[in-house]
């Protein structure tokens, strides 16, 4: 039997859905899309983590997130740099959205929202499947495809396309 999906009007408040997001995929866009139905207010919190030798800059990310959900009025895009803990009580959020695709991805996710409930008891972590269509994205594979000459265009917005092709001389 299939379920009809149910839109509530009575959307929570603040979620924050933080990550690196280098670049932003069509299935981090299909979070943000399903977020906005159950949350007033989603932030989008773009890490300035250098340890991951991101491929775009920090500001490169938030404008390309930025342009790709212009038509979500309740969605913002900053950075922040720190502990996740840190900004989400001086962002007042209810929750966190972190992204599950497969098994392996649970186990990480897991750790880290209990730690960081260790370390703000109020920080709650609510998680979300993709689309069946993106289970497989991961920005990693993106920037893979696209530096062996692959075409990205059905797995990020085309700006992201050009950005990348224009960042990898392609």
């Amino acid at each position: 039997m299939i379920f009809p999906v149910l839109y509530y009007d009575m959307a929570m408040g603040t979620i924050i859905y933080a990550g690196t997001f280098d670049p932003i995929t069509n299935g981090h866009l299909d979070l943000i899309h399903r977020a906005v139905v159950l949350f007033s207010r989603v932030i989008v919190a773009v890490a300035k983590n250098d340890d991951k030798n991101p491929l775009f800059t920090q500001a490169e990310r938030i404008e390309f997130i930025t342009k790709s959900i212009n038509n979500l009025p309740q969605v913002e895009v900053e950075g922040f740099d720190g502990l996740l803990v840190d900004y989400f009580k001086k962002r007042g959020g209810q929750a966190v959205l972190r992204g599950l695709r497969a098994v392996s991805d649970f186990e990480y996710e897991f750790q880290l929202a209990l730690m960081n409930r260790k370390m703000n008891e109020k920080f709650e972590t609510i998680f979300m499947m993709p689309t069946e269509t993106y289970t497989f994205l991961s920005s990693r594979m993106i920037k893979e495809i696209a530096r062996l000459g692959g075409n990205v265009s059905p797995f990020v917005p085309s700006h992201v396309e050009q950005a990348l092709r224009k960042k990898l001389f392609l």
